[in-house]
């Protein structure tokens, strides 16, 4: 039985002082707080494995905050989904990522707003950088035609349906799907459509559950006026860039055969490789010039590379993954 209005599930992995400052800056929002606006809450942190003492420090700073310490790290997906199966006392759940800060009023609005549109099966906040610059909090579901064409000139032609973070929304926006560094979904919602889809390691995972929300005839949701400091790249994508980067290829291809079908998928991988060999030869005179340029263009190599030696799983995040469980 529903007995607060939010579960929270933290996921963390490697990232103990961004974990600390997150669960900070929760207490400080729905603990510490004593104004009538206040909304109940559990917090759940799952911990995907961490080798830093992430789980030690949660454990001792911060008692509320139930802990779910898992023995390696299993993705995404499942580390969530860990916490989802003990998140049972809120009549709304939230994902959130450690890199996160919530600021206040954030977490009442979307509460308040999935208690007063009850066709919204999820909804996400306007994510900022530390200095209150807005970060894109929202995307389409990938497709042929945002393979093919700059997102820049979707939003510019079609900006209804490609909304962008250039523009001010003064009042929620319907959309395709919400980023999954915080996503509040409506328990009956989470019950309609089931937990994350696990076959994705990291990446994309949150576009397949929010894809399969709407086909269930579900609204996802982008709320302008709920604010959430987001640390962009301050998790996976700055700790292994490359085996980040091959992992969201991996992604992408399996969100195509799984939802578009095997010609989409092919077409997308095709249309993939061919940016990178055109890339490869056009900013080799800049790989020679500036060491920055000279690692991006290996990385580009490697992806490449990658492609040619038929996607091994060896090569992304759950390669990384299987060399920390060896060491």
């Amino acid at each position: 039985m529903s007995d607060v209005d939010l579960s929270l599930v933290v996921l963390s992995w490697n990232g103990r002082e961004l974990t600390l400052a997150c669960l900070e800056s929760i207490e400080r929002e729905v603990r510490q707080r004593r104004d009538a606006q206040r909304i109940e809450t559990e917090t759940i942190v799952v911990d995907n494995g961490s080798s830093d003492g992430t789980a030690e420090a949660v454990r001792t700073r911060f008692p509320w905050a139930e802990l779910v310490a898992l023995p390696r790290n299993l993705g995404f997906a499942a580390g969530n989904n860990a916490g989802l199966a003990r998140a049972r006392r809120g009549r709304h759940v939230l994902l959130l990522n450690n890199d996160t800060l919530v600021l206040p009023g954030a977490l009442e609005r979307c509460v308040n707003f999935l208690d007063a549109h009850p066709d919204v099966g999820a909804v996400g906040p306007q994510l900022v950088h530390p200095d209150g610059r807005k970060q894109n909090s929202i995307h389409p579901y990938p497709s042929l035609l945002t393979e093919m064409v700059p997102r820049g000139v979707l939003e510019t032609l079609f900006p209804r349906r490609f909304p962008s973070k250039r523009f001010e929304h003064a009042r929620p926006v319907d959309v395709e799907c919400v980023l999954g560094a915080c996503i509040a979904v409506r328990r009956a919602a989470l019950d309609a459509v089931g937990a994350l889809p696990e076959d994705y390691f990291f990446f994309l995972e949150e576009t397949d559950w929010l894809f399969r929300m709407k086909r269930a005839g579900w609204r996802v949701v982008h709320l302008p006026d709920a604010r959430l400091v987001h640390l962009h790249g301050a998790g996976t994508k700055k700790k292994v860039p490359l085996p980040t980067r091959i992992e969201y290829h991996r992604s992408l291809y399996h969100f195509f055969r799984k939802n578009r079908g095997t010609g989409q998928a092919a077409a997308v991988v095709a249309v993939r490789l061919a940016r990178l060999a055109a890339a490869l030869v056009a900013l080799a005179p800049l790989a020679l010039v500036s060491a920055r340029e000279r690692e991006r263009w290996r990385q580009r190599l490697a992806i490449l590379t990658w492609h040619l030696r038929g996607c091994p799983v060896s090569w992304g995040l759950a390669g990384v993954r299987a060399t920390e469980d060896a060491a």
